[in-house]
């Protein structure tokens, strides 16, 4: 998840470049997902293969001898056919909310469509933890993308092994250094860099096949996966959680679907991405069987991908691994500036400063919050683990986690909003359960090796996600209940106070009841402009609104007005362009004549608290960093005011 969306998703803002609409033809939106969507899959071939054979967690590591090798082969092309292939491209992609996808979108499609909130309670937090499983995901995924391929740089520079993590460091640095200008520009030549990259991949791999051709059946022949387990048994289990970073990122096809499509993905997946990957795997396995000796077969395998690279292409291989190492850690970058902004937009993340990078490409947005939070966690884990190798078992939890909880999001569209019939749906589900589980279970052997990072990560996020969901429904019910109708109101104020030129639009987080910034108003000033507003942001479970319904109102008489602007969560509220199509409210918004106020709570000890006593402190420190409304709704500066109030949760 990745996954999220994309969600993260997973989600390269270069990609919005392209309309949402696809526009373009499915070849070219085919080429723009390879340089986008694949690249966190595509650098799994620089260490998953070599972990497979690693010792881990006291068990031993696999000998590099021909049953193993096809076995773990085997289980590779097996897992990508199950978790790629039929899992995400011809099942969870066709579960996209108009045409987005990632954990959030698919969350807010069950939200909306379920019937029972019985349900949907306990399938909201399972998205919202598959949301914090994805910012564990995008911290170790740069830093171990980049650090394997740094890694490489030692076949090229004699004695550079005291500067692979320096080296790591600085490249990740300037990497999030650079968030902040976007990626529009660079994103343009990730299409054709990540095009050469798995083109690199599949010669490098025919090269080695050329040699042993008949690894290919034994390759996708199952009876070698089922082997290895009936010989190797709780080492084969072991094994599993090494094979499963080979799938590493492939939640970001679902992640990334509203960029590019659910075709052109899928189509650059089975032409292109999936053969070239397969045969650098099989290359890799043919290469160390080509030994005559154990032992040379030995000191292959702790590095198959590099030493398979001949030494006249040596440099320019592995410079270009590094750059397809950098534009994966971009991707997951932008996927999490992409599944704040969702996150925000749904209640489950407070108001966060978000800049936009691009003046036509709606999607490249930065997060300097996010990008620095992300920088520090990516910088701390490479001093931590100094290494590829011991960052790995710390991937998989995360990567694992999402994917079990996708598939069970999916069974819950399969059973609910698709109403296939159970002898359908049943064992679709149980055989995705079944791998998922599989996966999970063999990397949580890991936790004492490093699997307990992403988790802790994932715990902490989810715990503040939660908290800020929860005491934002108590702030609203709190308010409510103790809110004058606004018919009343206008009814007893448009006698007793002062009528001003102009327009006052008060922001209010509910549609019912009189704002607190209004009843102050009146009570400190005891004016009333000629038009007053108020104005509710509503945003909807769906990725975009339609523009024509995007403004309601309701005339209350007096000059006062009721109105709702909705946006989809992924979409930016600016208030004053929203305004713009707003005729209905007595006329157009002239803003050098308009006044916004805004209501800044203050929370305050309650005799009957809703939540514990420390998820209330971690709300107010959450309510008192987040970004102010003026900001996120882009009002002008110098028409806001702000009145304070107190409120009880």
């Amino acid at each position: 998840m990745s996954s999220t969306a994309s969600p993260a998703t997973a989600v390269a803002n270069s990609g919005h470049a392209m309309s949402h609409g696809h526009k373009a033809s499915t070849a070219t939106l085919a080429v723009g997902a390879v340089g986008v969507v694949f690249g966190d899959i595509g650098t799994s071939p620089l260490y998953a293969f070599r972990e497979t054979f690693a010792s881990h967690n006291g068990v031993p590591g696999i000998v590099a001898d021909a049953a193993h090798i096809h076995g773990v082969l085997s289980l590779v092309f097996w897992s990508m056919m199950m978790v790629v292939t039929l899992k995400y491209v011809f099942t969870i992609m066709r579960a996209d909310n108009k045409g987005e996808g990632g954990s959030l979108a698919l969350l807010a499609l069950i939200r909306r469509a379920s019937d029972s909130a019985k349900w949907t309670a306990p399938l909201v937090l399972l998205g919202v933890f598959a949301t914090a499983l994805f910012y564990g995901d995008s911290m170790i995924t740069p830093a171990i993308s980049v650090l394997s391929a740094t890694e490489g740089l030692q076949y090229i520079v004699p004695g550079f092994e005291p500067w692979i993590v320096p080296t790591a460091i600085a490249i990740l640095v300037c990497l999030f250094a650079l968030q902040s200008r976007g990626t529009e520009r660079v994103g343009k030549l990730f299409g054709p860099i990540m095009l050469t990259y798995f083109g690199m991949l599949a010669t490098l791999g025919v090269m080695h096949l050329s040699a042993n051709p008949a690894i290919i059946l034994e390759t996708i022949n199952p009876l070698n996966a089922f082997n290895f387990f009936a010989t190797d048994g709780f080492t084969a289990f072991v094994a599993l959680g090494s094979v499963v970073l080979a799938v590493t990122g492939a939640e970001a096809l679902y992640a990334d679907m509203g960029h590019f499509g659910r075709k052109p993905i899928g189509l650059s997946w089975l032409t292109f991405v999936f053969p070239a990957l397969m045969l650098n795997y099989m290359g890799q396995g043919a290469m160390v069987l080509s030994q005559t000796s154990p032992e040379a077969a030995a000191a292959l395998i702790k590095d198959p991908f590099f030493l398979m690279i001949p030494d006249m292409v040596r440099v320019p291989v592995i410079i270009l691994a590094l750059l397809a190492t950098i534009i994966a850690s971009q991707a997951v970058i932008s996927g999490a500036f992409s599944l704040t902004q969702q996150a925000i937009q749904l209640g489950f993340i407070p108001r966060m400063e978000i800049r936009h990078t691009s003046a036509s490409a709606a999607g490249q947005i930065y997060i300097p919050a996010i990008n620095w939070g992300l920088m520090v966690m990516v910088i701390l884990l490479v001093l931590f683990f100094q290494s590829s190798s011991a960052l790995a078992a710390a991937y998989g939890i995360a990567v694992t986690g999402a994917m079990f909880i996708d598939t069970l999001l999916l069974a819950a569209v399969l059973f609910s909003l698709w109403r296939w019939p159970w002898w359908k749906a049943l064992p679709l589900v149980v055989a995705f359960l079944i791998v998922d589980i599989a996966y999970f279970g063999a990397n949580l052997i890991k936790v004492p090796q490093g699997g307990w990072v992403p988790l802790a990560i994932g715990f902490f996020i989810f715990t503040l996600l939660t908290t800020w969901a929860r005491g934002r429904k108590l702030m609203r019910e709190r308010m409510s209940e103790s809110a004058l109708p606004l018919e009343i109101f206008a009814k007893s104020a448009k006698n007793s106070a002062l009528r001003v030129p102009g327009t006052a639009i008060f922001m209010a987080s509910t549609t019912a009841g009189v704002p607190s910034a209004l009843l102050h108003n009146i009570k400190h000033n005891k004016v009333l402009h000629e038009r007053v507003v108020i104005l509710t942001i509503g945003v909807a479970d769906v990725p975009y609104v339609d523009p024509e319904t995007r403004c309601e109102m309701t005339d209350l008489g007096d000059g006062f007005y009721r109105a709702v602007l909705h946006y989809g969560f992924m979409e930016e509220t600016d208030v004053p362009l929203g305004l713009k199509t707003m005729q209905r409210c007595g006329g157009e918004f002239d803003m050098m004549h308009t006044s916004f106020f805004l209501s800044r709570q203050t929370l305050i000890p309650s005799d009957h608290p809703g939540m514990p006593i420390w998820r209330e402190k971690v709300f107010a420190w959450l309510m008192r960093n987040s970004a102010s409304a003026m900001d996120f709704f882009k009002l002008p500066t110098n028409r806001v005011v702000e009145l304070g109030s107190q409120v009880e949760i």
